[in-house]
């Protein structure tokens, strides 16, 4: 079966009104004005069908059916429908009785809507028309249509911007976290031209400081007695001695007394 035996329904109306236009003297247009809009020759209702490529405008009867006259419209807009000049409810249209006989009549809508409705399902159904034919041409000569051309041209560049980038550790610009210090306290260095504190010496040493030798204080005993500290040695040994203890009862802290790390060394 081909497609022009399929007839589809594009439009109904359930009212419409045709009245008896005089001819045409001059190639100005229709004036609806100029026919007596009270006195309508026939009322009924309107549909518009699709055969194929052509539309036609068919006037039944309301009850029965009954065809009473049709208009083939094989393009729009053209001299099978057209619109009158001093409104937009009016139309005119060519019928035809199928014998070759041919007559233009008005019709009109008693609301603006369904005239609106008319004259869109005309224009959708052209369009479609149009679309079809091309589709058609592009089937028979594909090499003829258009080609998308997506490549660059000389100096077209493209920017992306990808939001939330996170920036790679370490990258220029950023600032690494400094790592945390694994055993022990990190003292800083003296600053410059500050004084050097004195150390204390740990229990039963002394302390030489330049050719002197610093004697501990006597610690009071619970019962009054005094106790002294044992005697001291020469300078020379004494400060080796002192520096040597006092690394191996650090432990952890060895690491300050290391030359470098802004102590004084004696």
């Amino acid at each position: 079966m081909e497609e022009g035996e399929y007839e589809s329904v594009l439009c109904v109306k359930p009212e419409v009104h045709v009245y008896r236009i005089p001819p045409r003297a001059t190639n100005r247009g229709y004036r609806a004005a100029e026919w007596q809009l009270d006195q309508p020759s026939w009322s009924g209702r309107l549909r518009i069908t699709a055969k194929g490529q052509v539309a036609y405008i068919k006037l039944e009867d309301r009850t029965s059916g009954e065809l009473f006259a049709q208009a083939p419209v094989d393009q729009f807009p053209g001299t099978a429908v057209e619109s009158v000049m001093d409104s937009s409810r009016y139309f005119v249209i060519r019928i035809e009785d199928g014998n070759g006989r041919r007559a233009f009549i008005g019709i009109g809508f008693g609301d603006r809507g369904d005239a609106f409705d008319f004259n869109v399902a005309l224009q959708d159904h052209f369009k479609w028309v149009k679309q079809q034919c091309e589709f058609a041409k592009q089937a028979e000569n594909p090499d003829q249509g258009p080609k998308l051309d997506l490549s660059f041209k000389e100096g077209q560049t493209i920017k992306l911007n990808i939001a939330n980038m996170k920036k790679k550790e370490g990258a220029a610009g950023t600032p690494r976290a400094r790592p945390a210090s694994t055993g022990g306290l990190s003292l800083l260095p003296p600053p410059p031209g500050g004084k050097t504190s004195t150390l204390i010496p740990p229990p039963g040493e002394q302390l030489s400081v330049g050719a002197s030798i610093v004697q501990p204080a006597v610690a009071p005993s619970s019962g009054g007695a005094t106790v002294s500290w044992p005697q001291p040695k020469p300078a020379a040994t004494a400060t080796a001695d002192i520096w040597g203890d006092f690394t191996k009862s650090t432990g952890s802290t060895s690491s300050q007394t290391q030359p470098g790390t802004g102590w004084v060394q004696f």
